[in-house]
Order: structure tokens, then sequence, then C-alpha cells
């Protein structure tokens, strides 16, 4: 059954994007703001969307270091409540036929799920250990920058019909911070374009899988690997992969961090050096979560979101041997508690 736009703006839908939207954030300004009128400005949303006049707030822009460097764009907390009432509508329509092995922003997949798959590969392409295994580790350049609109509202079309549903993606894909780039790039910090930036690369996925076959291929949003006995082979499938990505996605491989590797050696991947023999956290993503923790003193994020963050990172942490680290991240948490006490 095809989506419709009535089901977006539905006062049903409408509220329960609110209550995802505001979920560890009810300590934040504008949903406190929002929530003031609760009933009103949902009408409201309502009213814009239902005649077409809806238009989002400009973004706000700003430097994350966590320790990496990253531009985040925020959407005002009414556009994010749109943002839900849109993918509670069309997200059904593409998540079941997802590639397995696409392992960001799905229920039930994560970090963890594409460590327990990378494993696995990595016992079955080396016949457990016994033979010679390579690694294709790549990412595309400037991701999230380079996405094509048009390119993506093809790809929606194929499963969304309805134009008053194309016309709310126009608008929220238009919704862009950089100067110039209307039709090109989507915000790092939207909830949408955490499902598009997967959606997008899905023709990828299958030419991997079915058109090249390679048998071993995990992807963690534009992060994957490739996974084969023949480091030929996998310098074959490095340049019809980069050919594919100019030519249909208007992407490209990122030159200085799309190597092909000895998978004796560790290979970097979503988060740890995976070895044969044991794993090593990255000192990117310890600095992660103790940035986290200073963003928590200085009340920019509340307890519940703290605490949802540390129980991730925790669990990811111990598939390394991190028990002494991750006992001080913990009393680092206390400390900070006790601060804003």
């Amino acid at each position: 059954m095809q989506p419709t736009y009535s089901e977006v703006y539905s006062i049903e839908n409408l509220t329960l994007a609110w209550k995802k939207a505001r979920e560890n954030k009810t300590l934040h300004k504008d949903v406190i703001e929002f929530e003031k009128d609760l009933e009103r400005n949902l009408l409201d949303l309502q009213f814009e969307l239902k005649s077409q006049t809806y238009k989002p707030k400009p973004l706000t822009t700003f430097v994350l270091r966590d320790p990496k460097t990253r531009v985040i764009s925020k959407s005002d907390f009414r556009d994010r409540v749109i943002h839900h009432a849109l993918l509670n509508v069309i997200r059904p329509a593409f998540e079941s036929s997802f590639f397995y092995d696409s392992c960001a922003n799905q229920i039930g997949k994560g970090t963890l799920f594409a460590i327990k798959r990378f494993d696995i590969f990595a016992r079955k392409a080396t016949h457990n250990f016994t033979a010679p295994g390579f690694c294709l580790k790549a990412d595309i350049k400037h991701y999230f920058d380079e996405v094509s609109h048009e390119i993506l509202l093809e790809i929606i079309k194929e499963k969304i019909q309805d134009k008053e549903i194309i016309w709310l993606i126009r608008r929220i894909l238009s919704n862009n911070s950089r100067e110039g780039e209307r039709h090109r790039g989507m915000p790092l910090g939207n909830y949408t374009s955490q499902f598009f930036a997967n959606l997008y690369l899905h023709k990828f996925d299958h030419l991997v899988k079915h058109s090249l076959k390679a048998k071993y291929y995990i992807r963690y949003v534009d992060d994957f690997i490739v996974l084969h006995k023949s480091e030929k082979q996998l310098e074959i499938w490095k340049e019809q992969i980069d050919t594919f990505l100019k030519k249909s996605l208007k992407l490209e491989l990122h030159p200085q961090k799309s190597k092909i590797i000895n998978l004796y050696k560790g290979i970097d991947f979503v988060g740890f050096r995976n070895f044969i023999s044991h794993k090593r956290l990255r000192k990117r993503n310890i600095g992660t979560m103790k940035n986290k923790i200073r963003l928590f003193e200085q009340n920019i994020y509340d307890f519940g979101f703290l605490k949802e963050i540390y129980q991730g990172w925790q669990a990811h942490a111990s598939w390394a041997n991190t028990h002494k680290l991750r006992k001080r991240i913990k009393e680092k948490i206390i400390d900070s508690i006790l601060i804003r006490v």
C-alpha cells in the first residue's frame, strides 16, 4: 500500500512524531518553548503541511569536536517533528528491501552488529585464519556534502508516488546551510539525513553484492569494507566501485582513506582496530565519550541522554580489552553528576 500525504499530517502521526523528537531532549529550550502551547503548535504544523505552506526555519550551524572536527547543522524542534512525521510514514516502504549488512540507523543494527559480521566474514574469507586474506577498507569523499538531491528524489520516487510527499522532501532537502548548494548535500545533524544516507547507497549495495558478487561486504553509512582472499580481485572491484559511484551517484572514493590492507595487520572499522586475536578501541572513540561528558557538565545534554550514550558506548567498548578504561569513564560520569547537583 502506497504511503499518502494525509498520513504524514494526521494529528495522530504528528503527536507520535513529537514524542519521538523530544526523547532525551526534554530540557532543551526549543523543546520547552514548543510544549508551552503543544496543541496549538501541532495544529499549526498540521495546517502548514495540509495547505503546503510549510517552510523550515533556518538551520543552526556549529562546529563539533569529538575529537574529530565536524560541521553540524541543527534543525529547529518544530522541523524535527516534521522529519519524524515524514519518516514514520515512508520508512517502512524502503527498509524491508535494505541490504542486510547495511548496519547504520536501522532497528537491531549498529556498530556491534557490524563488528560481529566482520568477525564472521574474516573467518570465512581466510578459512578460519588458515589462508591469506585482504580487506578493501574505504569511505566516500565528503559524502553528506555531495549527495545529489535529484538522484535521491529519483530513488525515492521508485516507491513513493505521492506528489505532495515529494514536495515535502524537496522542502526539507532545500533547507541547506551551505550557500549556493541548493541541489546538493544534506545537513549532518538532520534525522532525515541519516535515513536518506542509507537510501542513497542502496543501489551501490546491490552493485557490490549482486553484480560484483562480493560475499563479504559490510557498510556503515559511507564507511565500508569488502573482504577477499585475493588482493588482485579487490583491486579490480575497487576500480569498478569508483566508476559506479562517479557515474551513477556523482560520488567518489576518498583517495587517502580507501585502501587494500592485509587482514592480519588489523583493520580500522566502526571504532576499533580489528586484529585476528583481539581488538583495540580507537583513541578517537574514547575522546568522543569524554567530550559527551563535558557537554553534560555544560548543561548541553541532560542525564537521560548522557545515560543512553554511556550505555551504548560501554557495550561497544566491552568488545575490546577496556575494563580499566570503562571503570574510569564511569567514575568520571559520577563526578560530573555531583558537580551538577
